[in-house]
Parts: C-alpha cells; structure tokens; sequence
C-alpha cells in the first residue's frame, strides 16, 4: 500500500479510487463484467497499460480477487471481495448525484 498523504478519510479514499479509471473499472465489475476483454472493450477505452496497472493495484488493495479459469492459455477473471462490493452504495449515490446534476449524464443502470 503507498503512503497516504494524510489521515483524512476523503483524502484517503481519493489514494485509493480517486484516479481516472479505478471507478470505472468498478463499475464494470459490478455490473457483471469479469475478464479482461470485457473491461478493456468499455466505452471510455481505456488503455491497455493502465488496465493492466489498476487491475493488479486493485488486486493489492483487496478491491478484487484475480481467479484463474484457463491454464493453457493462462487466463483469469476478475471478482470484486466483499471490500469492493462495498462500494456499491457510494457508486450508486454519485451516479445519481450525477444524473440529477449533469446534464450530459445518462440515468445509472441497475445495480446503480
């Protein structure tokens, strides 16, 4: 884990979701996406490099769990722990705060 640039919990919750991508990742995997492919072919692209980094960065924090389900190739998925599922009411609330307050915003999608 890197060092937390203070204790306040806003600041430490930004350490650790508040990048461009980790919630978007979230998001998908909430909402049923687990491989690779999957994450990699949502709607904002997001580079391969950076996948590859927060998924293994998510993995380190306890967000998600990396499960193998082919060995020849090696390919694994991804499962949120319950640590990352426990996001889900934080998402669903900025997600609404966002469809009431942006008006470019879509209404969430179930589970949000």
């Amino acid at each position: 884990m890197e060092q937390q640039r203070s204790m306040c919990p806003i600041s430490c919750a930004l350490d650790l979701v508040g990048d461009k991508w980790t919630l978007l990742i979230l998001r998908d995997l909430l909402l049923g996406k687990t491989r690779y492919s999957e994450l990699s072919a949502s709607p904002e692209t997001i580079p391969s490099n950076l996948l590859a980094t927060r998924l293994r960065k998510m993995e380190a924090e306890g967000l998600l769990s990396r499960v193998q389900y082919s060995h020849r190739p090696p390919r694994f998925e991804y499962r949120l722990t319950q640590k990352g599922k426990s996001l889900l009411p934080t998402m669903r609330e900025l997600a609404r705060w966002s469809a009431r307050h942006i008006e470019a915003a879509a209404n969430p999608p179930p589970p949000f």
